[in-house]
């Protein structure tokens, strides 16, 4: 296999895993759609949390909610528990790197808030322990996950939400978790601005 051809298996298999995600994920993304807007409705916030990739999914799912995806709206409340590196810092240093997300989650979270939980294995301590939290505070979790959806499957709830992308590879579940991504924000302000 030359350089270009593995460069374009890349691309075809990204492509199959998103044609295979399509059928399984649409109606768990309707689904989280709404309960964000719902959360929305009620004055409530989004908390996203995740490691690595995940944090800049995270991040960037929060950036589209208070900027905008591709219409202009107002802003609407979501953070990125990844972002404050003093936060972060302080908890890891003072009490444990699994717990950097969690602290969060409690200090900021209130009943009818939603945690997105971002973990391309469905293993990640840091964003096990938030969904702990996130329970504590009778916030609903939207999990995006892959393969089988790890110990996170196991932690959902009746009113929970698991995106679980069925593919093995964590570069093809990133890829496929930033379309889900887009796909919940064009929901969301479809459903609160109408329109195409």
């Amino acid at each position: 296999m030359d350089l270009i051809q593995r460069v374009q298996q890349h691309f075809e298999e990204s492509i199959a895993a998103k044609m295979a995600a399509v059928e399984v994920l649409s109606p768990a993304i309707a689904l989280a759609a709404e309960k964000v807007v719902q959360t929305l409705i009620a004055d409530g916030k989004i908390l996203a949390c995740g490691n690595g990739g995940s944090a800049a999914d995270a991040q960037h799912f929060a950036a589209e909610m208070v900027g905008r995806f591709e219409r202009e709206r107002p802003g609407l409340p979501a953070i990125a528990l990844t972002t404050d590196s003093s936060a972060l810092t302080a908890i890891a240093n003072d009490y444990d790197f699994d717990l950097v997300f969690s602290k969060q989650v409690h200090a900021l979270g209130r009943a009818g808030d939603i945690l997105v939980a971002i973990s391309t294995s469905g293993n990640s301590a840091n964003v096990i322990s938030a969904i702990h939290a996130a329970h504590d505070r009778q916030m609903t979790v939207i999990a995006f996950t892959g393969r089988d959806g790890g110990q996170i499957a196991d932690l959902m709830t009746g009113d929970d939400v698991n995106i679980c992308v069925p593919h093995p590879r964590t570069a093809r579940i990133q890829e496929v978790h930033i379309t889900a991504i887009h796909a919940l924000c064009d929901a969301v302000d479809f459903m609160l601005l109408g329109g195409d």
